[in-house]
């Protein structure tokens, strides 16, 4: 038995859309600025699927996933199919002068971790990973636009 664990944070870029979309679409570039994720791998024979690793500096878990939905500079929709249940999606808004980034992910944690740590606490850690992820980003764009 599994709790499903869900997130959403976002971060405004002042970049334009196609460097923001283009630097975020290459999934091999998230070790950069995504602090648990190891490495991406996207499958050369299948480019939907990806092999992800994550790792907190303690545990380690990796998992295949899949594009579910990809319309360009608007939004990209996952779900893991092997590994470390997972889905969700980031969405890019064009505000001309801005470029918004939504991250919603969920994941779900094992019994056994669950009875462990305590969900609240694991949630708050994993939500401001994932926006302190949000701000390397943006500075990673600022930088490239320079």
């Amino acid at each position: 038995m599994s709790d499903w664990l869900e997130h959403s944070v976002q971060v405004e870029i002042e970049a334009p859309m196609t460097l923001v979309w283009e630097s975020w679409a290459d999934f091999q570039k998230m070790p950069i600025w995504m602090k648990w994720i190891k490495s991406v791998q996207v499958l050369e024979d299948n480019p939907d699927l990806s092999k992800w690793t994550l790792d907190t500096g303690g545990l380690e878990f990796s998992w295949l996933a899949r594009i579910l939905t990809i319309v360009p500079h608007q939004i990209i929709k996952w779900e893991s199919v092997d590994g470390l249940p997972n889905r969700g999606a980031i969405r890019f808004y064009d505000r001309h002068t801005v470029s918004v980034v939504k991250l919603s992910v969920a994941y779900a944690i094992p019994g056994v971790i669950g009875q462990i740590m305590d969900n609240l606490f694991l949630g708050r850690a994993v939500e401001s990973t994932i926006q302190e992820d949000l701000e390397r980003f943006r500075e990673y764009i600022l930088e490239q636009k320079n």
